[in-house]
């Protein structure tokens, strides 16, 4: 009931807890209605504050001046009626009121300037520095474009003072008048300390970063511009205060090659086209957007349903026209008020822009919208080779495709595209030529082509049926070589790709033997002739794979046989491009079987090999495998070197079938060896996308990579750019993750919810861990659902969920049981007791102290049991904590007691207090790691026990004395770090 002043103040402090939104705004609201019954101002003002805040932050903007007109006038009825918290306010909001009715097209320029003046002269009479004056003024002459740049300098000349803005959100509006001067650099200069996270507010640095999204593409610091979209998006995602923010990002992904994506954001934030309050803002977003459309318009894509305004089905033309149609009358209506075109100037030059970027930006998140929009993901740049000319005469061009098709030139493809268009032509007769043959033989040449074509993109049935077709037009046309060489193919090309596919021996050494026969009888063409022996070093290559790490005697003698043999008669024959390849296998059988040194040298004498023979379109496969190698020997740095090598060959020659995506992925893990992070993270979204690009067939390859990208991410300090990735790997709209592997599930959660703890979003942080442990609470390995349990139960307690938390607690309890994990249980119980006592002060030392009780009771249990657990860093921490409680219920000797017990097992390096322990006792390589660990936990708690001694207990000196010892032990034992933080401390006491 709202029946009393007090009751009405406790319903604004339940509200102001409420995140923004309509349910917020909306009781606030009825809380103004409620405060009216009372003649208390203190009441009636703090509800209009609420209110004004509410619409601030819902996009309801332009209902505030009405709003901050009933706060004035209470203002000037009883000023000593309001507190000091809504006293400020009043003043500061005169700057929301402007800011609204700048926004607000309906609102004559003069009464903004009445209303600048109303600010100036009260700021004035309340003893107020004027920058905040100066400041609006700016914004008016931003907007209207008449002398920006003297409103800027009177603005920027003079010092911030108490009722400026914020320092992000006033830094953000200087750098944004340089980006419409056409200075991104200094823009982005100034921007510096909010991007960087040194100044920041309620909205910053997400709107600064989205401000700056279009500038870092335009300077050529594309990955920042990526950490900035993915990071800010996340926040402004359906939010009505971030309209212009999310238009924003949306323009971004039109400009970067991400459409896919932009349609899905379009998607995401289809309810913020029904936000109306703020008139500027609407304009920004409707303006992104259009871009966004515009471009797909533009490609051709008009049909394309996409997502728009509520209660209408709309295609890219139809939502075009509307948001033309709204947005022009918007910026009209700005520029008839302002009695200029800079509004509407502003729009149309946004939407002129061109794409920024000559490929795609790897984004790293996965985009479901329109997969048909997606172009290729953008590859190492390199210089591409002219490309072979296409003969007009038609025997020319069919002898010249042939000649390429030998050498393996990747423009014969082209070639036998352009031949196939040719030859199905109504009009087309076939040439009487002796030296291009008959018609059965190009119509068994297209067949294989068609066949080979289908077998790129994984059709193995498809391609296997267009090469039986070819081997009956070959016979029929008296080519029984190159039948026989396409029915051998069809004998290898499922296998390694299609489930329970084997090497069918019999018929491979009947092909071979017929290959014989028909050589000697000079009815088969040389390189017919290799390929049906390629065909069986392939066979016998996947064989040896498939039976490592031990295969048989006969599995390798067969290996050696059909790789010999086929590269003794590429040799004899003269064919460079065969004798590579078969090279190629023996150094890949190599280093599987872990001879790295010899695989090394086979595959640099096939480089030298190529190019030798002028044949350096077949080089990129050579080095992507020489690449995986040297980075399976320890040299990442060398394998970065060649990996680039091979993408750019790759790029260069046009090789499609190129396997880009894992090449990519390999780089990034060589990155991330060599402490490369930027280019680990480019890398690793390079090859996320690739694999998007192969659909369904690599759905759990993308998730694996992205989760790399994420771990990447998060360990670089990065945790919303990694949660944005993980998210798109769950989101159901963004990633099929029922299509993962549930191990592949778990583990996205499990570090998308670690993600969420980094940016203390504790309570969506919770839910993640709390969908783990039901994911994991039926596998046969508790340890898992005991770890997840632990984590989830420390989230809800830092999220303020301590029910939730303590049945969290229970499970872990409960799995722990079944599958202990001492330590961690341990762990957490102690961290548990930690937050207790911040939550509920001296009132929790009991709870506190039980759990800790229940920590100590776990390693007794432990020890009991026999099982491996860390003895002296679980009685160290106990004993560590159980100090803190005691001393924040200003218990101080029984805390210095326990921190003293903490140092005496921390100081005995790893050994427990009952001598050497006998479970889990650290290996002798890792005594020294132990060693530090105990030494700097030890000089932890030396630095609370001085705390205790010298300023609770009043004793510096013994103080001093304590931390002199343990600076000079920490300085023993290899730890400046920590001697440093003790005697700064020492000399602070000694000061005293």
């Amino acid at each position: 009931m709202l029946d009393t002043p007090d009751a009405v103040m406790a319903a604004l402090r339940e509200n102001d807890a409420r995140p923004y939104g309509r349910t917020r705004t909306v009781t606030a609201e009825e809380l103004v209605d409620a405060a009216e019954q009372f003649e208390e101002t203190g009441v009636r003002s703090m509800a209009l504050l609420e209110l004004m805040e509410a619409y601030e932050y819902d996009g309801e903007r332009s209902k505030s001046p009405v709003v901050f007109a009933r706060v004035l006038k209470l203002w000037d009825q009883d000023p000593d009626g309001f507190g000091e918290w809504a006293r400020r306010q009043v003043f500061w909001r005169f700057k929301w009121v402007a800011t609204a009715l700048l926004d607000n097209p309906d609102v004559p320029l003069a009464a903004i300037r009445r209303w600048h003046t109303e600010l100036r002269d009260r700021y004035r009479a309340a003893g107020f520095d004027l920058q905040p004056y100066y400041a609006q003024r700016y914004h008016l002459a931003a907007q209207t474009g008449v002398d920006v740049q003297d409103a800027y300098e009177l603005w920027t000349a003079r010092p911030r003072s108490e009722l400026s803005d914020c320092h992000a959100c006033e830094t953000r509006a200087r750098a944004r008048h340089f980006v419409e001067a056409g200075d991104d650099e200094r823009a982005l200069e100034i921007l510096a300390p909010v991007l960087d996270g040194r100044s920041g507010c309620e909205q910053e640095p997400y709107l600064s970063q989205a401000a700056a999204l279009l500038p870092l593409l335009r300077r050529g610091r594309s990955d920042e511009a990526r950490s900035a979209h993915l990071a800010g998006y996340r926040y402004a995602r359906g939010k009505a205060a971030m309209l212009a923010a999310v238009g924003q990002h949306i323009e971004f992904c039109a400009l970067s090659g991400n459409e896919p994506r932009g349609l899905e954001l379009l998607a995401e934030n289809r309810d913020l086209f029904a936000v109306t309050g703020e008139p500027g803002a609407r304009l920004e977003f409707l303006t992104g957007v259009e871009v966004l459309i515009a471009a797909l318009a533009g490609a051709g894509h008009g049909s394309l349903a996409v997502s728009g305004p509520a209660g209408t089905a709309w295609t890219v033309d139809t939502l075009l026209v509307h948001l033309r149609g709204e947005a022009d009358a918007l910026a009209a209506r700005f520029d008839a008020r302002n009695g200029t075109d800079a509004v509407g100037a502003a729009r149309r030059a946004r939407l002129a822009a061109a794409p920024l970027l000559a490929e795609p930006l790897a984004l790293g998140v996965r985009a479901t919208a329109a997969p048909e929009l997606a172009p290729a993901p953008a590859v190492a740049p390199a210089a591409r080779r002219e490309v072979e000319p296409e003969p007009e005469d038609f025997t020319a061009l069919v002898l010249r495709a042939r000649e390429l098709e030998v050498l393996g030139h990747p423009d014969s493809d082209r070639l036998w595209r352009r031949i196939a268009e040719r030859a199905g032509a109504a009009d087309f007769v076939h040439p009487d030529s002796a030296e291009l043959g008959g018609e059965g033989r190009l119509l068994a040449e297209l067949a294989e082509q068609r066949a080979h074509e289908a077998l790129q993109r994984d059709d193995h049935a498809a391609g296997k049926a267009a090469l039986l077709e070819a081997a009956e037009l070959y016979e029929r046309a008296g080519l029984p070589g190159a039948a026989l060489m396409s029915r051998t193919r069809t004998l290898i090309v499922e296998l390694g790709d299609v489930e329970g596919a084997v090497a069918d021996w019999a018929a491979l050494d009947a092909a071979l033997a017929e290959a014989e026969d028909l050589r000697a009888a000079g009815r088969i063409l040389d390189d017919d002739y290799l390929i049906v022996l390629q065909s069986r070093a392939y066979a016998a290559h996947h064989d040896l794979v498939e039976a490592l790490p031990e295969p048989s005697g006969e599995t390798v003698a067969r290996f050696e046989a059909a790789v010999g043999g086929y590269r003794r008669a590429a040799v004899e024959l003269g064919s460079a491009r065969r004798a590579a390849t078969s090279r190629q296998y023996t150094a890949d059988a190599a280093a599987r079987q872990g001879r790295l040194a010899e695989a090394t040298a086979e595959l640099r004498e096939v480089l030298a090999q190529l190019d030798v023979a002028e044949l350096p379109w077949h080089t990129p496969r050579v080095l992507g495998l020489l690449g995986q190698v040297l980075l399976q020997q320890g040299e990442p740095g060398q394998a970065v070197e060649v990996f680039h090598r091979a993408l750019a060959e790759a790029v260069r020659w046009g090789e499609d079938s190129y396997p880009y995506a894992p090449t990519y992925m390999m780089l990034g893990h060589a990155s991330v060896q060599v402490q490369d992070y930027g280019g680990a993270v480019r890398a690793l979204s390079e090859a996320a996308a690739r694999y998007d690009r192969q659909g369904a067939a690599a759905v759990e390859e993308a998730a694996q990579v992205r989760l790399q990208l994420a771990d990447v991410l998060r360990g670089t300090g990065r945790a919303a750019d990694a949660v944005a990735v993980l998210e798109s790997v769950l989101d159901s709209s963004a990633g099929p993750s029922g299509e993962l592997d549930v191990r592949m599930v778990a583990q996205a959660r499990l570090d998308l919810a670690r993600g969420l703890v980094d940016l203390d979003e504790h309570r969506d942080a919770a839910e993640e861990f709390l969908r783990l442990a039901d994911l994991v609470a039926d596998w046969e390995d508790q340890d898992t659902h005991t770890m997840v349990a632990c984590e989830a139960t420390l989230a809800l307690a830092r999220a303020d969920r301590w029910d939730a938390a303590e049945a969290a607690l229970g499970r872990a309890r409960q799995a722990h049981g079944k599958a202990p994990k001492v330590d961690q249980l341990a762990a957490t119980l102690r961290e548990l007791a930690q937050l207790t006592m911040r939550s509920r002060g001296a009132e929790g030392l009991e709870a506190a102290l039980a759990l800790l009780a229940e920590s100590d009771g776990l390693g007794e249990e432990a020890e009991r049991a026999g099982q491996e657990y860390d003895d002296w860093y679980l009685q160290g921490g106990s004993h560590y904590e159980r100090a803190r409680c005691l001393a924040i219920a200003d218990r101080h000797e029984e805390a210095l007691a326990e921190v003293e017990r903490a140092i005496a097992v921390y100081g005995r390096g790893g050994e427990p207090a009952g001598g050497p322990r006998s479970s889990g006792s650290p290996r002798p390589e890792s005594l020294r790691t132990e060693s530090l660990r105990s030494e700097s936990l030890r000089a932890e708690a030396v630095r609370l026990a001085a705390l205790i001694e010298g300023g609770d207990l009043g004793r510096p000196r013994a103080a001093v004395d304590r931390l002199t010892a343990g600076a000079a032990r920490c300085e023993a034992a290899g730890l400046p770090e920590a001697a440093q933080v003790l005697a700064e401390l020492r000399a602070r006491f000694a000061a005293d």
